[in-house]
């Protein structure tokens, strides 16, 4: 799989045929220096919404007339341009097949990067990882190369963002903690992205960060590096940058925000901005050392996305901010008392203040009190033995419920559940063949925004219908040796999936096949975000399987994906 993507990002690099040595010749005839685009993709000047007119590349022909309402392959309806430059043009589109939004990039099929183009957008469809804006077609069709993507309505760019203010420090956690890890996942795979601009970068509008363009943008463009993953690395500390100081880290003004003052230098976040996390600027510095800046700490730089997921990984967690406190309404005595209910309340002041009867003082009014007395003693007596009896009564009949939360002798409380460490983890693959076996420990990582993640189905919900997947997937989880198990906490990646967990007998060594899990702990239905198992009395067991039947819509219709965020063990 490596080299398929590695091959495939060579030539999206490299514009098809041309060595990779012929870079800067390449970077003039392809108009690059015309549109102020540079090798350095931090530092470009952004061209998402240039509306300024048509450059062509040399040996591209024109283009054909296109124009709203111009449908592609009986399907793509085209509605808005929102880019046109350099011989290719970008919109957005309808999908009438499926009745939804799409976006579509057109080039022409003898434009010098139709090729790359291509091979860019065909690999960026085989990663599947649902943390960039999918590939959805890609064809070459009556002299038109184009290129079809996923249109999100309800997310909005970092470019839009960082117009309105800098980010939250937990805002801008999440934002490169998640960006970090999708561009290792695919920089693993072979491929980069080279244009990680703030426009590249959407929050939806559940809080997830995606990132769109990923190999298609800098192929479109003809952007290639000698460095792919310093590149993309330096590009995501720009963007921390300028999350946390609303500053553009170099002189040049970029993307709606101000460069930093001429001949100072690279400023820490810190010191350009009061208030910025100490943690995240120096993380921001650590990313952009190889462009020349100094880390504040001697921290060594970071010059892969690598790097940064395991500097991230190295940081204290930073929790969103604590909902700020409303105190309530202060108590207001109602005018609603005895005697005044339905007229004007008398002033406190005016009201008559009601005198107590004298106390009894005679010889009678002494013996009537102590008679009183004496039936209230009895009285309290009386109860006091009924309820304890009723107490010791229903104390005998709990000692047989298998819920109590006392220990053996009855008097202390039970002592609450301990974590048991998951020793290791496995796709549960009963023919075989597994689908994201490297990315397993994701889901025993401790790390509620990262998951193991099964690829994109076509179809059907039960994993496309394939035949080695008729007994579904899910994880085997090895706790190293028989313990026992009273709770288990599974975080879905994604409701609606149907799912059951499952435990194998304490004789059994290494199971692999669902007969193998003879201990149901729940039913097979559909969940919500979680699935959560509370067993009344506690089972002995070494491996539990979470089991997956069914997959949800991911996104749209006829496609399917599911997974598991996090699982934890207790007993």
């Amino acid at each position: 799989m490596a080299e398929r993507s590695t091959a495939a990002v060579d030539v999206a690099d490299n514009g098809g045929d041309e060595p990779p040595t012929a870079k800067a010749d390449k970077a003039t005839a392809d108009g690059v220096a015309q549109t102020g685009e540079r090798d350095t993709t931090a530092r470009e000047e952004p061209a998402e919404t240039a509306e300024t007119g048509t450059h062509l590349s040399p040996g591209a022909s024109t283009p054909p007339e296109l124009h709203s309402g111009h449908k592609l392959a009986r399907r793509y309806r085209l509605e808005e341009c929102v880019t046109r430059l350099d011989g290719f043009s970008s919109w957005r589109a309808v999908d009438e097949k499926l009745r939804r939004a799409v976006g579509v990039h057109l080039l022409p099929a003898d434009h010098l990067r139709a090729r790359s183009v291509l091979a860019a957008a065909r690999s960026s469809a085989l990663l599947g990882d649902p943390r960039f804006v999918q590939v959805l077609d890609a064809v070459e069709e009556n002299d038109l190369v184009y290129v079809v993507h996923e249109w999100l309505p309800d997310a909005t760019e970092l470019t839009a963002l960082l117009a309105a203010s800098s980010l939250e420090a937990h805002d801008a956690y999440q934002m490169v903690n998640q960006v970090s890890h999708a561009m290792a996942a695919a920089h693993r795979e072979g491929l980069a992205h080279l244009r990680l601009t703030p426009s590249a970068v959407l929050r939806t509008s559940t809080g997830q960060w995606r990132i769109r363009g990923l190999a298609v943008n800098a192929a479109l463009r003809g952007i290639t590096s000698d460095t792919p993953q310093r590149t993309d690395t330096e590009a995501i500390g720009a963007l921390l940058y300028a999350s946390l100081t609303q500053r553009w880290p170099y002189e040049d003004d970029a993307y709606g925000l101000s460069g930093l003052p001429k001949g100072v230098g690279l400023i820490a976040p810190d010191q350009v901005r009061a208030g910025v996390h100490r943690g995240l600027s120096e993380l921001a510095m650590r990313a952009l050392a190889n462009a020349g800046a100094t880390a504040s700490r001697q921290d060594p730089p970071c010059t892969t996305p690598e790097d940064l997921v395991k500097a991230i990984g190295d940081m204290p967690k930073i929790r969103p901010p604590e909902p700020a406190f409303t105190a309530p309404p202060e108590y207001q005595q109602t005018t609603y008392q005895q005697g005044t209910y339905g007229r004007a309340a008398v002033p406190a002041a005016t009201q008559p203040v009601a005198t107590p009867p004298p106390p009894l003082q005679s010889r009678t009014g002494k013996a009537l009190k102590w008679a009183v007395s004496a039936l209230l003693i009895a009285a309290l007596g009386l109860g006091s033995w009924q309820l304890a009896d009723a107490l010791m009564d229903r104390g005998t009949k709990s000692e047989d419920s298998n819920q109590t939360q006392t220990t053996n002798d009855g008097n202390k409380p039970a002592a609450p559940l301990k974590q048991i460490p998951i020793d290791s983890v496995r796709e549960f693959a009963p023919s075989g063949s597994g689908i994201q076996e490297k990315e397993v420990q994701l889901a025993v990582d401790g790390k509620a925004d990262t998951a193991w993640i099964t690829p994109q189905y076509r179809g059907y919900a039960n994993f496309g219908n394939l035949p080695q997947r008729k007994e579904g997937s899910g994880l085997i989880l090895d706790l190293g040796s028989v313990q026992s198990v009273s709770r288990i906490d599974v975080s879905m990646y994604r409701s609606g999936q149907t799912a059951e967990v499952l435990a194998a007998d304490t004789g059994s060594s290494a199971p692999s096949s669902l007969s193998d899990f003879s201990r149901r702990l729940t039913e097979l239905s559909p969940t919500g975000s979680s699935l959560q198992v509370q067993l009344k009395k506690p089972i002995r067991t070494r491996y539990v399987l979470i089991h997956i039947t069914k997959l949800p819509e991911d996104g749209s219709a006829n496609l399917f994906r599911g997974g598991i965020s996090e699982v934890e063990i207790k007993g």
